[in-house]
């Protein structure tokens, strides 16, 4: 199949070409099959013929698409005065090549083999299209990145892997530990997770009540979505994900609120509660983000071994039924979510292999970092739930030239939701703060 031409259209007072290249499913072997890696390139209108430093956006994630011109982030319009956006949907993701349940099902029960292939969907991987797609934009001159969260791992990747693509790179809620364990990463999520409960419960306190009254009737009821498929309390506990942005925050009151058909805590859930909660936890869209969302800290010979799971033992607040309020998790992902979950149903035997694995590629080279000449430049929020503060204090201790800016005013979703703080840290790499 031929690859397609590069289409271009307006709209919104912006002016987006959409491209796609082959990739190697497999940098590192000569003859791998290819890939599709789908990128749309924005500029302001009147700017389009202008010879405008280009920039590099990696999602967070893992397991997400760029964001779309029609719904971005604060980011993008500030980004737009002054540079061409590339927005790349990272490999298995949006318009490139998928890998989900419907195109890793030609694997059958190879579950080593289809997690052998999932393992190609890592940083190292999405660097490495990074560096093609940029060669196939403008040959060997260097670009500019910003990353956020998860794309904030992979640019301190870049850093470690194709330093000379990048002219400057900025991160955003995205400087993960170098040398931890996923249980560090975990141990230490748990803990800032809880915090972000207790600030829930206390902006609505009479959420409580209902929250436990939701968990006791998924006890003693099995209660179905839309979907067809069952809601457990665990499941349900996982709609704590939304406390670490300032946009869903509030998101899971406005459900609650919904929850009972009597507007109170009972006799049924209504299926406006239940359709809610169907599209918040179910991981249909990013199948990605739950196969490796451990696997993203996994180097060397140290199996992750379902690492979540193994850690909330030593929380028990997070154990429903133990006598005491219920409390939700957050971004973590456990193997029963790959029985519960109809998308993930047919990925459980490769996220098994996954969690076993033990011969992990680095994606970091601590030397490289630590002999650092690109500008760096990183957002790192104080009361971050997705990403430990100290963890990052300590990375960037580690990269040589790195300055930070701690922010205590913006969630993890900064970037995303005030412009200031991309244009704060544009004014920092130009020495300006």
């Amino acid at each position: 199949m031929p690859t397609p031409q590069p289409v271009s259209y307006r709209h919104g007072g912006l002016v987006c070409t959409d491209h796609t290249i082959d990739v190697p499913l497999d940098h590192g072997a000569p003859g791998s099959p290819a890939i599709s890696l789908f990128a749309r390139e924005v500029v302001a209108e009147g700017w389009e013929h202008e010879d405008l430093p280009r920039l590099l956006w990696l999602q967070g994630g893992p397991g997400g698409r760029a964001e779309r011109p029609n719904a971005s982030g604060a980011w993008l319009r500030r980004a737009l005065a002054d540079h061409r956006v590339v927005l790349m949907d990272q490999r298995g993701t949006g318009r490139s090549t998928p890998a989900d349940r419907r195109t890793l099902a030609r694997f059958g029960t190879d579950h080593e083999a289809a997690a052998a292939h999932l393992g190609h969907f890592r940083a190292d991987s999405i660097v490495r299209d990074a560096e093609l797609l940029r060669r196939y934009f403008q040959g060997e001159r260097p670009w500019s990145v910003l990353g956020q969260s998860f794309g904030g791992f992979a640019t301190l990747t870049y850093l470690s892997l194709a330093p000379e693509g990048l002219s400057q790179a900025y991160i955003t809620g995205g400087l993960p530990t170098l040398t931890g364990h996923a249980d560090d990463v975990y141990r230490a999520a748990y803990a800032r997770t809880l915090a972000h409960n207790e600030r829930y419960f206390a902006r609505y306190p009479a959420d409580q009540e209902i929250a436990d009254a939701v968990a006791a009737h998924l006890e003693a009821h099995d209660v179905r979505m839309p979907t067809g498929e069952r809601l457990t309390v665990r499941r349900f506990q996982t709609l704590g994900i939304t406390f670490g942005t300032s946009a869903k925050f509030d998101s899971l009151h406005y459900l609650l609120e919904t929850a009972f058909t009597d507007g109170g805590t009972g006799p049924e859930l209504t299926d406006t509660f239940l359709r809610g909660v169907d599209a918040a936890v179910s991981f249909a869209e990013r199948p990605l983000y739950a196969a490796l969302h451990e696997p993203i800290y996994a180097q060397g010979d140290r199996a992750t071994a379902w690492s979540a799971h193994r850690v909330r033992q030593e929380f028990p607040a997070f154990e429903a039924g133990n006598g005491g309020p219920l409390r939700f998790t957050g971004e973590m992902v456990y193997p029963w979510q790959f029985e519960e979950d109809p998308s993930l149903v047919p990925l459980r035997g490769a996220a098994d292999v996954l969690a076993a694995r033990t011969d992990w590629s680095a994606l970091y080279d601590l030397d490289r970092l630590a002999a650092n000449e690109v500008p760096v430049v990183a957002a790192v929020y104080q009361d971050d739930m997705y990403v430990d503060r100290e963890h990052s204090l300590a990375t960037a201790d580690a990269v040589r030239g790195l300055r930070t800016w701690v922010s205590a005013d913006h969630a993890h979703d900064g970037v995303r939701a005030d412009a200031a703080v991309f244009d704060r840290l544009l004014a920092m790499a130009d020495g300006k703060r």
